[in-house]
């Protein structure tokens, strides 16, 4: 059966074939051995006196098949998907996601035992079997096609072998270990790591003017994005909130200007039509500037005035969406915002204003009357004024309250409370800003969990 979309029931483990009754058939007129080389009888292996070449294949729109379908398939099909290979699996039963892969339409699934013939018209092929006999089949019949073969369970029996890859920026980092597979991985993840972080320098030349506008994350150096650590890396002039990764800032090359716009809640803060306005002249001087902006740019913090201003001035703009703490600040603490059967809704409000300030937008009465969770922001300085007018409006005075000061760096705290006491244990603790306060049954969960 061949499966192109739609599930198909079968039987057997995903990666279980019976081998062929004709795996031995093969051209014995040239005297070699089904693996093409040596007198009948010898397997051919790759030789451990030369080096194996690394070479980047073209697999756009040509036939790739994949004999078996379990996890090693799952990983391997993937990564053929993304390389635009036209992939048939060739497997009496598929792992659900290569089976979801087939729904999908992205690959095709032949839903039977491998057969000698099924290479014919292939590019490359991947023995992935549990069956070392099925898979020295497929490589008798690639050596025979002069297709390129890579056992999985054998990698030196086959043609070819996977290296060890990692992507970044545009740039495919592959890594060949003669079968040291561990230490292969290891050295990829290496590299790429130093790409992200700006310890390897890839720019072939000097970054284009402009500004990238990057959200830095909760807080915590290793959660800002990929994206976002690399073009900081590239930064000739950075326009830093305290709120943004501090950590980073100190890594960076001493010919980078970093221009302070902390705003110190209650204190001084630089005027945003300044930042605006230095974003702006920078990148009209030919710079290449980096607005790092702590959580996620568009999450209350103004980011869209920004692209705006930037826009309106003809300066190319890049926005790098972050992790907000409004949902960070939670996970970290050990508090889920959301848990089946507790929370189908989750609201994140802005708590600059108060509830009875004509410039508020937010439906207090609505807030009241929902049964979900309530994420507030900046909401320390009028948390009794908030949790007053949710009691007002029909939330429980018992309702749980856990407040987050500080999230994932190391002064971090958690303090639980009702919305009965909020106000006086808030004092009591003396928390300040930041801080994420969480309201709703699911603050009450977990309490016996450790900080995470």
């Amino acid at each position: 059966m061949r499966v192109r979309g739609g599930p198909a029931t079968v039987t057997g483990s995903p990666g279980s074939q019976t081998p062929p009754p004709d795996v031995s058939r093969r051209d014995a007129a040239d005297g070699k051995s089904a693996a093409g080389r040596g007198p009948p009888g010898e397997e051919r292996r790759l030789s451990a006196q030369h080096e194996q070449y690394l070479v980047g294949l073209d697999l756009s729109g040509r036939r790739v098949v994949v004999v078996g379908g379990g996890q090693v398939a799952q990983r391997r099909v993937a990564r053929l998907i993304g390389a635009g290979a036209v992939v048939e699996v060739v497997s009496p039963a598929v792992t659900p996601a290569v089976e979801g892969m087939a729904s999908a339409r992205e690959i095709t699934w032949t839903a039977r035992a491998y057969t000698d013939g099924d290479l014919d018209g292939a590019w490359y092929a991947i023995a992935a079997t549990d069956d070392p006999q099925v898979n020295a089949a497929v490589g008798t019949e690639a050596e025979r096609r002069r297709v390129f073969c890579v056992r999985a369970d054998d990698g030196a029996a086959g043609t070819a072998v996977t290296p060890a890859t990692g992507g970044f920026d545009g740039l495919t980092v592959g890594v060949l270990a003669r079968g040291a597979h561990r230490r292969s991985a290891a050295v990829r993840t290496a590299l790429v790591e130093a790409l992200q972080a700006g310890v390897v320098n890839d720019a072939a030349e000097a970054p284009l003017p402009g500004v990238a506008l990057v959200g830095g994350g909760p807080g915590d150096p290793e959660l800002i994005t990929v994206r976002g650590r690399r073009l900081l890396s590239r930064a000739e002039v950075v326009v830093a909130d305290r709120l943004g990764p501090r950590d980073l800032i100190d890594e960076l090359s001493p010919d980078v200007e970093v221009i302070d716009a902390s705003k110190i809640p209650y204190g001084r803060a630089m005027a945003q039509q300044r930042i605006n306005e230095l974003l702006v002249e920078h990148a009209r001087a030919g710079r290449f500037v980096v607005r790092l902006k702590g959580g996620d740019p568009f999450v209350y913090g103004r980011g869209f005035e920004e692209v705006l201003a930037c826009a309106e001035a003809g300066v190319p703009v890049t926005v790098v969406p972050g992790i907000t703490s409004a949902f960070a600040a939670p996970a970290v603490a050990g508090v889920p915002v959301s848990h089946r059967g507790v929370a189908h809704e989750i609201v994140v409000v802005s708590g600059h204003v108060a509830p009875d300030d004509p410039r508020s937008l937010t439906d207090w009465e609505a807030l009241g009357r929902m049964r979900g969770t309530i994420v507030l922001m900046m909401a320390v300085e009028r948390i009794g004024a908030f949790a007053d007018a949710l009691v007002r409006y029909g939330r429980p005075a018992d309702t749980p309250v856990v407040v987050v000061q500080d999230a994932t760096t190391r002064i971090q705290r958690r303090v639980r409370a009702t919305l009965a006491d909020i106000e006086q244990v808030a004092k009591a603790h003396d928390v300040s800003p930041p801080a994420i306060v969480v309201i709703g049954p699911v603050a009450g969960l977990g309490d016996d969990l450790p900080e995470l």
